[in-house]
Order: C-alpha cells, then sequence, then structure tokens
C-alpha cells in the first residue's frame, strides 16, 4: 500500500485560496461530502502535507473549507482506466445475455477523467445529436502500488481506495461498434468522487451499496454483491502480464438500470443531474449535465 494513514480523502480547491489545490480529509467522519456540497453545506477538512492522493503525506495541522471539489485523482496521475463491462448479474439479465467466464475490457484514457459538481459534465456533440447519451453507476477502484501478475489471494493488498464513478456513455457510438473505448472515452466521460476511501475503512466492497440516481428519481439500486468477478478477481485477471501502474483506475461495471435498457429509453440531456451513490462511507458523486458547443 502506499499509503495506510488515511480514512477518506479528498482533493479540492480551498476556500482560503482559490490558486491552491490540497489534498485532505474530512473532519466529519460521517458526513457525505458531495451530497453536503450539493446542499449548500460547508464542509471543512484536514489538510495532508501531500500533494496527491497517490502520497497523500502526513496530516497537518491546518484545516481549510472546500471551495470546489476535484476527483481525487488528476488526470496526469492515471495513466489508462481500466473497464469492465456486463459485470453485474441484474445487468447481464435485463440486456438477456448469458453470465460472462471472463471479464470483458476496455479503456478510457485519462482525459476521460473528470471532476464532480460544480464543475460541469459535458454532452459531447456527436451524443447530442441523437440525444443517446447514458449513465452507469459504478465503483472504482484504485491501485496503491505497481501490480503485475498478482494472485487473487494477494490482490487486495494492492488497493489504495475506492471511489464513486460514472461510466458516461454515448450508445449510438457504442452499439454501431463492436469495440467499446471509442463511445465511453470522451473527454469528461470518467468523472470520479467525491472521496477516496481507505480499504481500512472498507474492508469488504461487497458489503457497499450502488444507487444511481437521475433528477431525483431512483433508477439504479444494487448491492456490489452481485458482481459477477470481484475486486480480486478483476485486479488479478487485468495483472496478468500487465503492469498495472499505481494510480490506475478499474471501474468494475454497472448494475440493471441503464437506460439504453428502459422502456421507454432515459438518456441524459442538458441540465440534468445524476447522483451516484455508494454507502456507506463514500458518498455521493454528483454530476449536472451540459452540452459541449
Amino acid at each position: 500500500m502506499a499509503s495506510s494513514s488515511f480514512k477518506r480523502l479528498v482533493r479540492f480547491v480551498p476556500t482560503s485560496d482559490s490558486s491552491k489545490i490540497l489534498i485532505g480529509q474530512p473532519i466529519d467522519d460521517s458526513i457525505d461530502v458531495g451530497a453536503a456540497l450539493r446542499k449548500g453545506q460547508k464542509v471543512e477538512v484536514e489538510v495532508f502535507s501531500g500533494s496527491s492522493v497517490l502520497s497523500p503525506g502526513q496530516r497537518s495541522t491546518s484545516r481549510d473549507t472546500i471551495q470546489k471539489l476535484l476527483s481525487p485523482l488528476a488526470a496526469e496521475e492515471v495513466g489508462t482506466i481500466r473497464c469492465i463491462g456486463l459485470n453485474y448479474k441484474q445487468h447481464a439479465e435485463e440486456v438477456h445475455l448469458q453470465i460472462p467466464t471472463v471479464p470483458t475490457v476496455f479503456m478510457k484514457p485519462c482525459t476521460a477523467i473528470g471532476d464532480p459538481w460544480p464543475t460541469p459534465t459535458m454532452l459531447p456533440k456527436i451524443t447530442q445529436i441523437d440525444d443517446c447519451g447514458d449513465y452507469e453507476a459504478e465503483l472504482a477502484v484504485v491501485i496503491g502500488k505497481t501490480a503485475k501478475n498478482v494472485s487473487k489471494d494477494d490482490a487486495m493488498n494492492y488497493v489504495l481506495g475506492y471511489t464513486a464513478c460514472n461510466d458516461v456513455s454515448s450508445r449510438t457510438s457504442q452499439f454501431a461498434q463492436s469495440q467499446w473505448s471509442f463511445s465511453k472515452s470522451f473527454d469528461g466521460s470518467c468523472p470520479l468522487g467525491p472521496a477516496l476511501v481507505s480499504p481500512s475503512v472498507i474492508s469488504d466492497p461487497c458489503t457497499l451499496r450502488l444507487r444511481g440516481v437521475k433528477n431525483k428519481e431512483l433508477l439504479q439500486d444494487c448491492g456490489i454483491d452481485d458482481l459477477i468477478f470481484s475486486v480480486a478477481e478483476l485486479i488479478s485477471f487485468l495483472s496478468h502480464g500487465t503492469t498495472l501502474p499505481i494510480g490506475t483506475v478499474i471501474i468494475t461495471g454497472t448494475p440493471a438500470g441503464v437506460g439504453a435498457s428502459r422502456n421507454p429509453k432515459v438518456t441524459l440531456a442538458h441540465g440534468d443531474e445524476f447522483w451516484v451513490e455508494i454507502l456507506p462511507h463514500i458518498g455521493t458523486l454528483v454530476n449536472v449535465f451540459q452540452n459541449e458547443m
């Protein structure tokens, strides 16, 4: 592990100096950072000495409040985002596909990393043409030390922490191709947040519950224990013959309830608000969508 000295880390612009980016731990262990900020509440943070969640340093005596919440990881820290498709039993049932025997993998570039609200999440022009934007609430895993050829039994020792993700998708492009990377790799299409939570807090991610809420309507609701391939299995599989550098993000799939599978279809439009809620501990990733001009 790169560090075990934190419980939950946030990356943020402080109210004290809008030119700075700080790393810190919310003082209130129970606060849902994303939901609280969206409701206009003040979130006070114990500042760490480091400049990255990959090397957060130590707690300092300094405290500050969040002016603007950022993705826990900057784009340049991530490299590639390893993504898993069709990894919930619920979702396989809703799309009438057999349970896979090996993980389905695609990748997003680092430019897909996006910040939570108040930064807008863009709907690309290509997605606007026929209103095909879609949401996918997901658990994200961040790798804390270089991994290669890792066994399933040892895999969890490589986890730095967990956060929430929205795998924003352009369905027309996705369904027109056998490969999904193009349709899921647009700039800002992988917002992360609100906090990175240590495995010391989340010893078993299967105890978490994942919900996706669009404009206050609950559309996805599932336990992480519905995963077809566990976090440990995914880390081991992805590391076979392949180096996973520190900072690698793995997004682990989405449960049932995606917009493309609903009747009538549900899409994302300018002004829509989507919440990815993972409780307990991680909290709510809030994204407000805006048309790319």
